[in-house]
């Protein structure tokens, strides 16, 4: 950038301070306006891409069946006894009270399960349970008896062990499902709250995706009003400290408040809706818009400790880094932007507004700041030459013992990087929140006393009409699920063959000895027949078996949290269908196999958005020095730290999700500004005949605090992630966050030998 171009740019910025505070506060001011109009999601499925073949998948499985969202109650009684006359009558009444909720279509539980029986030549159907506050011991003993031994209920809707029992609700959702998933969490709360009080030997507990819906919201609303105000005071502080100027630390402050507001107030005005995965942008924002204000302000003071005159040193402060700030806002945008290749849309949003954010950081860094150091009263003689140790002995000495340096660093990138394999993909959604939340503190609970919430629902489809009472079909539904109930991940299978297994007993005298599947279709379509028009209202077969009857739905509920456990069931349970049953078609889908692929498709899709990024930063570090030799050596110091924090990952953790997919793309857009500061500054020197030595000297002195500076409040900014009850957002914090320092070592320790090492001319 022509440097007459740069100096009457500092002077038509620094000469007319009070018109550009002006102009800018009103720009930030009218654009703020706008955050009033942000909201927040309740619907999970907006992490979900339109072309996601598992969620097309669960949309044709809804259309054939009924609708899946759902809520699952836990009754736990203190003592341990589900088969009392008091707690099958707490059961009783919820079972009822929950038939109310907005929107609930089907409720199942423990008292409403439609029992079976033949007595002569009658099919009598009717619910387990009725008035269990006058049941005697025998009858208790009778239910007990019968609940137990039922494989569609056990470990469903009553644990094995008889101490805790289940609700399952259905919903039916309109296609603005917000508002719905409010009514739902509300009306729900209260007749749970009403059943605490009514029956305090008993505790209740939720989950299911109706209540993650809400769980989002609830985090992402978390986000926006604790993380951006922690983050906010973490920045402000770390700048105070390390640049030692209260004045300086006070434009900053300003700054951050423009740009975040600038930002979010363009989000706003254009009714962006947010959600967990994106709500960490005012945090991005903020931390980005101190990064380059940083290099501004820290340049002028020290311009002002070499005895420069005010005016003078914030013109030079703004000639001298305007040039590789703008490359930096363009590389660190083209990473942001290149999330836009993620499967999931919300990092969309995040890629987009925090790349916004570095533009509007960047004008403000190079307009409204110098402005407001003009008018600000900072003085030279207020500002102290510090005495200890300063960065251009830390650059000495880093110059001096360069090789040994490196020779100690080396091994340590090795043994990080052996760390990368260890890693695995899995986002386990009942495990998205940390235990501040209810939602996941309940979903354990369940987990572990009652039945799992992950589940496999496969479509058994016959290929014909009322093919569901072939014999042959049932029989190879049968062997499907017999096999599955053998896996060890699996804890419970429901299936349709079931049914028609006791509905043959039944119809011939209750003989244990014919629960089998029926021999003959006829007997079974009117089997079938008569147990349909046996059922209540509201305990239809439509969940498990489609209106044309070639099709029936198995639910198979995993007890493994992981993804990849899901991933691979689902896989060996798709080859064994093919292998052993081919005349059922066969699909694996349902909420918990959308989220076994979240991570995998994110990261598939990224490695596109991530390999055109990088080429396209690689060519602009060509383009900015000048030279392919110095623009092939500035990627090593960039490419290393993503590698390393991924390597330290899979030492400490190994679990990769959704968020941390993109982490190395995000983080590589923001370590290549010090690369560019770095070599530019040293190029600059080397123009000026300084040595390499000396150029690099030059380096240190001149940017070595700010770079500094900067990894520390960003860091700092980035660590404020953790504070999140998002388990998604704290993990892609600390990646990012251990990226950021391991970049700092590479720039000052491994990024001086490589230019030193090829460029040895006179």
């Amino acid at each position: 950038m022509n440097q007459k171009v740069l100096a009457r740019y500092a002077e038509l910025v620094t000469y007319n301070p009070w018109r550009v505070i002006v102009f800018t506060v009103l720009f930030a001011l009218v654009m703020g306006a706008g955050a009033q109009f942000i909201t927040v999601t309740d619907d999970y499925r907006v992490m979900f891409g339109e072309n996601n073949p598992q969620v097309a998948d669960f949309d044709k499985l809804e259309q054939t069946f009924s609708s899946f969202s759902s809520v699952l109650i836990a009754a736990a009684p203190d003592d341990q006894q589900i088969f009392t006359s008091e707690n099958l009558s707490a059961i009783e009444e919820l079972t009822l009270a929950a038939w109310q909720l907005p929107y609930s279509n089907r409720v199942d539980s423990v008292t409403n399960y439609s029992y079976s029986e033949g007595i002569d030549d009658d099919l009598i159907v009717e619910p387990l349970v009725e008035d269990a506050v006058d049941f005697d011991e025998k009858e208790l003993a009778r239910v007990k008896e019968i609940a137990l031994n039922e494989p569609e209920i056990v470990d469903r809707l009553i644990s094995s062990d008889g101490s805790v029992a289940g609700i399952a609700i259905t919903f039916t959702l309109p296609e603005v499902r917000d508002q719905a998933i409010i009514e739902i969490t509300e009306s729900l709360s209260e007749i749970l709250d009403q059943a605490r009080s009514d029956h305090p030997n008993i505790a209740f507990y939720k989950s299911g995706d109706i209540i993650l819906n809400h769980t989002l919201s609830v985090a992402t609303e978390d986000d926006f009003l604790v993380l951006a105000p922690f983050a906010f005071a973490v920045v402000v502080i770390a700048s105070l400290l390390i640049l030692r100027s209260i004045l300086g630390t006070l434009a900053i402050i300003v700054i951050i408040f423009a740009t975040s507001a600038a930002t979010m107030g363009f989000a706003g005005w254009i009714r962006t809706v947010f959600d967990p995965l994106n709500s960490v942008v005012p945090i991005i924002v903020m931390a980005m818009s101190v990064a380059h204000s940083v290099h501004i302000v820290s340049t002028s003071l020290n311009n002002m400790r070499r005895e420069l005159p005010k005016l003078e040193a914030i013109q030079t402060s703004l000639r001298n880094n305007c040039y590789p700030m703008s490359f930096t806002t363009i590389t660190t945008v083209i990473g942001f932007l290149s999330l836009n290749a993620s499967d999931s849309p919300p990092f969309h949003t995040l890629g987009n507004f925090a790349a916004l954010g570095v533009i509007f950081g960047f004008i403000f860094a190079t307009t409204l700041l110098p402005a407001l150091l003009c008018v600000l009263p900072i003085r030279a003689s207020k500002l102290r030459i510090k005495r200890g140790l300063t960065f251009d002995q830390i650059g000495a000495f880093i110059i001096a013992y360069r090789n040994r340096l490196a020779l100690v660093i080396a091994p340590i990138i090795i043994v990080l990087m052996f760390g990368i394999p260890l890693n695995i993909l899995s986002d386990a959604w009942a495990h998205f929140f940390d235990e501040r939340y209810e939602f996941r503190r309940d979903t354990d609970f369940i987990t572990q006393n009652l039945t799992g919430i992950d589940m496999l629902e496969i479509t058994l489809d016959s290929g014909i009409e009322n093919g569901v009472t072939e014999p042959e079909y049932l029989r190879n539904i049968e062997s499907y699920a017999e096999w599955l109930r053998k896996q060890p991940e699996v804890e419970h299978v429901e299936v349709f063959s079931d049914i028609m297994k006791r509905l043959n007993k039944n119809l011939h005298g209750n003989d244990p000895g014919y629960y089998r599947i029926p021999e003959e279709r006829d007997l079974a379509s009117q089997y079938l027949l008569l147990y349909e028009l046996s059922l209540p209202f509201g305990r239809d077969l439509n969940h498990r078996v489609d209106v044309a009857k070639a099709s029936t739905r198995m639910t198979v509920i995993i007890g493994n949290p992981s993804s990849k456990v899901h991933r691979e069931l689902a896989d060996k349970a798709e080859d064994w269908a093919s292998a052993n049953i081919p005349n059922v078609d066969v699909t694996v889908s349902g909420i918990t196999m959308i989220f076994a692929h979240l991570s995998k498709r994110n990261i598939e899709s990224m490695l596109s958005g991530t390999i055109i990024a990088m080429a396209v930063i690689s060519l602009l570090l060509i383009i900015v020095f000048k030279s392919i030799k110095f623009g092939l050596i500035s990627l090593i110091p960039n490419f290393l730290p993503p590698a390393m924090a991924f390597g330290l990952w899979g030492h400490v953790s190994g679990v990769i999700g959704i968020s941390s997919s993109v982490a190395t793309i995000v983080a590589f857009g923001i370590i290549v500004d010090d690369t560019i500061h770095i070599i530019s500054r040293y190029l600059r020197a080397r123009q000026e005949s300084k040595s390499p030595e000396e150029s690099m000297q030059y380096v240190f002195s001149s940017v070595g605090k700010a770079l500094f500076t900067t990894t520390v409040v960003l860091t700092l900014g980035f660590l404020v992630f953790v504070v999140s009850g998002y388990v998604g957002s704290w993990v892609l914090g600390l990646l990012i966050a251990f990226t950021l320092v391991f970049a700092l070592i590479a720039d000052f320790l491994l990024l001086p030998v490589l230019l030193l090492a090829i460029d040895r001319r006179k």
